[in-house]
Order: structure tokens, then C-alpha cells, then sequence
């Protein structure tokens, strides 16, 4: 039978009807997608070490989260083994993302009057506004780098207005965010737990006293929204929605940053796109849809089986985790024409970047407005955009992004 390794290697082995791979470790490499493209190769699905399995395409990927007996709720066991004994194993107990019905539903209804289409359009001036106040030392400059200098404060600030963060107050937040980002890699590493539970308990006595603040003195942001609504008589617990305020701060920007780094990366390689985009912005949206289906920010996501599923032909017991390879159920060739050409033009392109189902991302449509608006700024400021150096890659097993884009630009549009 067929194994394959976490470095795309294919073994023949007899010990299993079932192929198998060692461990997640193919997200971590530079370009996964050729491992990927293995895996897809060896089967729908393929063991991935003790109760855990692996799946490869886009078919088995789409249904799967969307499917109930498939959930996000790990037992505590589970999230202490991965996390620690510390706080952020109750803190991954209690957001959202991490969350099935009915509790899922009531705090999603919660949070979900923070992105209604309509607010998220509104947003769309203020954006821009942003873009240009982050790209005006650069034009001075004539060269960026683009996830310090735009990809990264512009969600940032996105976030922290929408939340109710005090603009004061970014600097301060900054780095306990930071810090919590390495509580989101599946299994935490002994030598950051203490770090991400350093970060998350100043995180959240930062919110507990932003919280009590808006409580008093509302303002038009999701603090205060949730805030009249616990006073209402909103089931949730104040703490509840403390963690899942944390939780929102950091969800809200770090695709975006990702989304955003990686559109500019992909442009860069294929300048008559850059141009093509220039010539028409109109095109915007569905660029921002191929950079999502071509490099999802997430290339996968973990579920817990509830009930037993088949899945390619084998049966996953109750009890089991699956591991849903969503960038590798993008590149399907079963579901894509062509899945390894970037194509900005590619209509239709059902991705998978944004998950599906009960947990699709609440997110999405400000992420991908952002983006569009972000890369439209970048465009319509700079008559020359081209690298100017290697871009440097920053992984982990759950977020693929940039560290450094180095890249220069001018002359700046009279």
C-alpha cells in the first residue's frame, strides 16, 4: 500500500490497506503544493498518525465541513495535551471558532451584527483612508516593505476600530496579539505556552476593562453591541464574551495580513496580471478570489468526529480527528481546470479558504474587501511596483504568510 511522508515522499508499505503520512509538516514547507499534489495522488483520505487522518480533496474536503457528525468541540483532555494546563486551554474551550451548536449559534448571532454586508460596505471609504495614510511615507521613500509597512497595521487598525479599541491603545495590544499567535498552531510547543498565557491574561484584563467602559458609556462598536446585550439578557457570561472579544481581535486581522501579503506576492511574479489590474480595477474582486484559492492563508483546519463518517471509502470511527488539507482541496484537479496556473480571470472558483458550513468564516467579506482595497491603493499610488528583493516566508502548521516583501515603487501619480 502507499504511505507518504510529511516531505511528499511515496513509501509502499503492507502494514495497511489505508495510505499514511507522518505528520502535518507539509505546511510548513516553502511550496507545499507539489506534497499536496501526493496526497491527492495516494487517495481522498490518508492516515496521519495515532486516531487521526488526513483529507486530500476538494469533493471529501467540501462535504466534510458541512457535515454535522463533524465538529469543532475537542474534549478538554484534548486541549490541555495541546495547549497546556495554563489559561489557553480554557480559552480555546470557549471561542467561537472552537464551538458547536447550540452554543456556536447563539454566539454567532452575537457576533455576526458586526459584518452584515451592509456595514462591511460602509467601511469601504474609511479603508482607503487608512491605505493612504500607511502608503504616504512610502511614496517619500520609494521603496516598502510591504507586510510592516501596509499589510499588516492596515487590518490591524481595521480590527481594532471595529472592536472598539482605543486608537491609544494599539501599540499596548500589539504585542500580547503577537505573543497569543502562538497558541494557533494545533499543539503548542512547551517553550511558548507560557508566553501565549502571558499575552492572553493581559489580553483579557484588557477587555474585561474595555468591556466595563463601553458598558458604562456605549460607542458604536462590537464591545458595546455585545455589552447592551449581555444587559438584555443574552445568555452568554461576561467572561464568555471577554475570551471570544480576545479571540475576534486576533481572527480579524491575521488573514487579512496574510490575504493581502500574499495577492502583492503573487502580483509581483506575474506583472502583466499587475497591469491588467491596473488597467481595470473592476477586476479586483476575482484576483482576490484566485489569491485565495491559489495560496489560502489557512491550509487547514481541524475537526473532531462525532459520528462515524465515511470518507473515500473508509469508515472514520467516532472520536477521531480529521485533518481538512483546505489548500490542497483547492488545487483539486477534479474541481479546477488548470489548479496549478494562477488565474485571476477564473470563473467559477468555489474555494475553500473561508471553510464551510456552520463555521464558515464570519469574516470573509471584510477580508476580502480590505485586500481589494489595499492592493487598488497600492496600484492607483505607484506607477512602478517590482521586487527588490526576496520575499521571506513565515510559516505555521495553521497560517502561511510573509515575514519581509521587500519591494520598490515610484513615481508616485500627480
Amino acid at each position: 500500500m502507499t504511505r507518504v511522508t510529511g516531505v511528499g515522499q511515496v513509501i509502499r508499505v503492507r502494514t495497511s490497506r489505508v495510505p499514511r503520512f507522518e505528520a502535518v509538516a507539509a505546511t510548513l514547507l516553502d511550496d507545499p503544493y507539489p506534497t499536496y499534489a501526493t496526497f491527492r495522488e495516494a487517495g481522498p483520505v490518508i492516515r496521519a498518525g495515532p486516531a487521526q487522518w488526513v483529507v486530500t480533496r476538494y469533493a471529501e474536503v467540501a462535504a466534510l465541513l458541512r457535515d454535522p457528525r463533524v465538529g469543532e468541540e475537542f474534549p478538554e483532555a484534548y486541549n490541555r495535551a495541546a495547549k497546556g494546563h495554563g489559561p489557553i486551554a480554557s480559552f480555546f474551550r470557549r471561542i467561537i471558532v472552537n464551538r458547536d451548536p447550540p452554543y456556536h449559534t447563539n454566539l454567532r448571532r452575537l457576533m455576526a451584527a458586526a459584518f452584515t454586508p451592509r456595514l462591511v460596505a460602509e467601511l469601504g471609504p474609511r479603508i482607503a483612508t487608512l491605505a493612504d495614510e500607511l502608503l504616504a511615507p512610502v511614496a517619500e521613500r520609494g521603496r516598502m516593505d510591504v507586510v510592516p509597512d501596509l499589510a499588516y497595521p492596515l487590518p490591524v487598525r481595521v480590527a481594532c476600530e471595529l472592536i472598539g479599541v482605543r486608537p491609544g491603545d494599539w501599540a499596548t495590544v500589539k504585542p500580547w496579539v503577537d505573543d497569543l499567535a502562538r497558541a494557533f498552531t494545533g499543539i503548542v510547543p512547551e517553550a511558548d505556552r507560557g508566553t501565549a498565557d502571558a499575552a492572553l491574561e493581559r489580553m483579557r484584563a484588557y477587555m474585561v476593562d474595555l468591556y466595563e467602559e463601553r458598558r458604562r458609556r456605549p460607542a458604536s462598536d462590537l464591545v458595546s453591541g455585545m455589552a447592551a446585550a449581555l444587559a438584555a439578557g443574552h445568555p452568554l457570561s461576561r467572561d464568555e464574551v471577554v475570551d471570544n472579544l480576545v479571540f475576534l481581535l486576533f481572527a480579524a486581522y491575521e488573514t487579512t495580513v496574510q490575504l493581502i501579503s500574499t495577492g502583492l506576492v503573487l502580483l509581483l511574479r506575474h506583472p502583466r496580471d499587475l497591469e491588467r489590474l491596473r488597467a481595470d480595477p473592476s477586476l479586483l474582486p476575482g484576483a482576490v478570489e484566485e489569491f485565495l484559492r491559489y495560496d489560502s492563508p489557512v491550509h487547514s483546519v481541524v475537526r473532531l468526529v462525532n459520528e462515524p463518517v465515511e470518507v473515500g471509502g473508509s469508515t472514520i470511527r467516532a472520536g477521531r480527528v480529521v485533518h481538512l488539507f483546505l489548500a490542497s482541496a483547492n488545487h483539486d484537479e477534479r474541481q479546477f481546470e488548470r489548479p496549478e496556473e494562477f488565474d485571476i480571470l477564473r470563473s467559477p472558483n468555489p474555494h475553500l479558504s473561508f471553510g464551510g458550513g456552520l463555521h464558515y468564516c464570519m469574516g470573509s467579506a471584510l477580508a476580502r474587501l480590505q485586500a481589494a482595497v489595499a492592493i487598488e491603493r497600492v496600484l492607483r499610488r505607484f506607477a512602478l511596483i517590482e521586487p527588490a528583493g526576496e520575499p521571506v516566508q513565515k510559516n505555521n502548521r495553521t497560517f502561511r504568510s510573509y515575514a519581509s516583501i521587500p519591494v520598490a515603487v515610484g513615481p508616485a501619480e500627480a
